[in-house]
């Protein structure tokens, strides 16, 4: 018998995040060269707003399945027990109130909650997927794993950046020695830059010792960001085999075709009207960077030096619209743990990241001081096989 997904989302109109993946379970997807069509069947929703270009009502009598006035009807499909054996948690896109750090409110922790109160009162429990960070707060995003694990149900969360395809499909060896490590992103602060931090920390926590905890942050803006490449803080080296993997470097390129080294032709600091690098020292001793370089370039990139194979880089690759074909990667995942029932990669990693951004974000407001971490203290250990997309 199909398994029975719950959808809980914010919204769901075209190019949202909830049509991206609920669509895929509707629908099929494409993946490893074929058409999939899960053994699965969505057969509740509860959508919080309804925009303009809604599409909840329209694929509910498409597919035969209700929409919902509040989630634990919805897990329960209308009736007094757990009705469901999956629920697909999207709280990404919609009208959603920004705290003074930046950071949009979305009530991803309010969905959880919810959903938990369900499992406890009913007496079982489901896997749960919760689309990118768990919670603009740390203690927040805590109390949901904690949850997970104190019911014992699967759970796993994050974006597809760490599963779509790579060029190349650099994997770093489990128990390597990163001896540094940066990341190039663009986009907008608190979306845009959890994509970013969420694909370096896929790359750095396959280190010796696993992961084991972020030590201090700090978030710095503007012609500081220049001067602490000068003063050595990041690595121009790496800078530069990550901005060698763009297949989208702006500026002269741009204008008359041209190749360049951004970083030695001063062309950064022109294209680049607000630069951000965020700083991440971790408890085993590594050191890595994120920099937001809106206006050089339009993907993402990392780079690392590692003991016995030196210079390594990729990029992420990002399909466009409207397959985005990056986000069938991530469903694939998301299938496999709802038939499963095993995550295929930690949902600390979320965790960590999480907490990591908005620990950056603090630093940003409380005029871009270096902040200690000890909250940060996540252990975990990389999965042993690359979960990233090949085929």
């Amino acid at each position: 018998m199909p398994k029975r997904i719950a959808v809980v989302t914010t919204i769901y109109r075209y190019l949202s995040h909830a049509q991206h993946e609920a669509d895929r379970f509707l629908v099929g997807y494409p993946i490893n060269g074929r058409w999939h069509r899960p053994d699965m069947r969505i057969v509740s929703l509860y959508v919080d707003q309804k925009p303009e270009g809604d599409l909840s009502e329209a694929r509910a009598k498409e597919f035969g399945f209700q929409v919902y006035p509040t989630i634990a009807e919805a897990l329960r499909c209308g009736g007094d027990k757990l009705a469901v054996d999956a629920v697909l948690i999207i709280g990404e896109h919609g009208n959603y109130p920004k705290n003074e750090k930046g950071q949009i409110l979305y009530p991803r922790y309010e969905f959880f909650k919810q959903c938990v109160d369900v499992f406890e009162k009913d007496g079982r429990v489901v896997p749960v997927y919760n689309d990118k960070h768990l919670s603009y707060s740390f203690e927040k995003a805590k109390w949901m794993v904690d949850s997970s694990k104190r019911l014992k149900f699967p759970m796993l969360a994050g974006s597809s950046l760490p599963v779509t395809w790579r060029l190349p499909q650099l994997e770093l060896p489990l128990g390597c020695e990163i001896e540094g490590a940066l990341m190039v992103g663009v986009g907008g602060s608190d979306p845009m830059d959890y994509h970013a931090l969420e694909a370096m920390q896929c790359m750095v926590e396959r280190r010796k010792g696993g992961e084991t905890g972020v030590k201090a942050v700090q978030l710095i803006e503007g012609d500081a960001v220049w001067k602490a490449g000068d003063e050595g803080r990041w690595s121009k080296e790496l800078l530069t085999a990550a901005l060698s993997r763009s297949d989208t470097p702006l500026g002269l390129t741009v204008k008359d075709g041209r190749t360049q080294d951004l970083v030695h032709n001063g062309q950064l600091p022109i294209l680049v009207k607000d630069p951000a690098a965020y700083f991440i020292e971790y408890n085993d001793g590594l050191k890595a960077t994120l920099l937001m370089l809106n206006g050089a370039l339009r993907d993402y990139n990392f780079a690392a030096r590692v003991k016995g194979l030196g210079l390594v880089s990729n990029q992420f690759l990002l399909t466009p619209t409207p397959n985005v074909t990056y986000s069938a990667c991530l469903v694939s995942k998301i299938e496999e743990m709802f038939a499963t029932g095993k995550a295929p990669y930690p949902v600390e990693r979320t965790l960590i990241v999480s907490g990591a951004l908005e620990a950056c974000l603090t630093s940003k407001v409380q005029n871009h001081q270096r902040l200690e971490t000890p909250h940060l203290n996540v252990r975990y250990q990389a999965p042993r096989e690359s979960q990233f997309a090949r085929t």
